[in-house]
């Protein structure tokens, strides 16, 4: 199997559908698109898709509950238990990362060729990140006055998502934190879903006003709060999203969360050519797609407006 290293198209710009160097086969896709995910907390909780087809559907399957019954001997009553199944409707959006490295620079830099695979792994890191804040806050109703349009419009992350199907708690008239909130918060989610699965995601600074919450509490009231109560009110693991904002807390199961990539994806390198001649550089893509949805609505909820 070839090294990504070696995956480079040096040929003019044709049509995507005629390409057959600079792909990533099946194989490197998954281990690319790992390391994206691994670059944040929430990555590798998330679930992930890879499919082939830029549209299309991810099955739902799932069972009822109480469907254990009494056994009469050597009687057949008729009864079958029964299997749910349902899809969720995806579609792909194209993105890209593209930069450029000087050959100067190449030979001047300290680090020596190996620049190249510096920079390479930091543009992977921040893509990663950069993927988690799209996965989340992506807005494709977001104003064209918004400094971040380019970014944000590009697909509907799972806030919105959840602003719109999900169970949603108002938190803007409440002056502040408290653990009533989130017990109020966890009481919105049948308690089906609540099956030790749950997590709390929060910004950093979410969760560290919480700890001084409660340390303000202990020192103007006395008393112990329990370690646990820190990281995990109502006895539920929270975890640090800093792509999160301030103002919003989710509670879900994190593989709730649906990431779909397909094997489309596209590394590419490039030393020729009049611009590479001409301007003495290296040129840099990486092309994706990726869609975010939801499994369960019914198994979110999400505290808005804090303060």
């Amino acid at each position: 199997m070839p090294t990504n290293g070696q995956i480079i198209n040096k040929a003019a710009t044709i049509e995507t559908g005629s390409i057959t160097s600079g792909l990533l086969n099946p194989e490197q896709a998954r281990k690319f698109i790992q390391m994206t995910f691994e670059a944040t907390n929430l990555g590798p909780l998330v679930r992930h898709e890879m499919r082939q087809a830029k549209t299309g559907e991810v099955d739902k399957i799932g069972i009822a509950r109480r469907i254990l019954r009494k056994k009469t001997e050597n009687v057949d009553d008729g009864y079958r238990a029964g299997v749910e199944t349902d899809q969720i409707e995806y579609a792909t959006t194209a993105v890209r990362l593209p930069w450029e490295i000087t050959e100067e620079t190449l030979r001047e830099n300290i680090e020596g060729q190996n620049f190249e695979t510096i920079v390479t792994n930091l543009m992977t890191t921040q893509l990663g990140i950069d993927m988690e804040d799209l996965y989340l806050n992506g807005d494709e109703d977001t104003p064209t006055s918004d400094p971040d349009h380019d970014f944000l419009y590009v697909n509907d992350g799972w806030i919105k998502q959840l602003k719109n199907g999900g169970h949603v708690v108002d938190a803007s008239s409440e002056s502040e934190m408290s653990l009533d909130l989130y017990y109020k918060t966890l009481q919105q989610i049948p308690n089906k879903y609540n099956n030790g699965k749950l997590r709390w995601l929060m910004s950093p600074f979410r969760r560290q006003k919480w700890e001084l919450f409660l340390l303000n509490k202990v020192v103007n009231n006395g008393g112990i709060v329990p370690e646990s109560i820190y990281n995990s009110p109502a006895s539920i693991p929270s975890v640090p999203c800093p792509s999160l904002d301030d103002g919003t807390i989710i509670l879900t199961d994190p593989k709730n969360l649906i990431v779909v990539n397909t094997y489309g994806m596209q590394i590419r390198k490039t030393t020729e050519g009049k611009e590479a001649i001409m301007q003495d550089k290296r040129f840099y893509v990486i092309h994706l797609d990726f869609d975010t949805i939801i499994e369960e609505l019914d198994a979110t909820a999400i505290i808005t407006g804090l303060k």
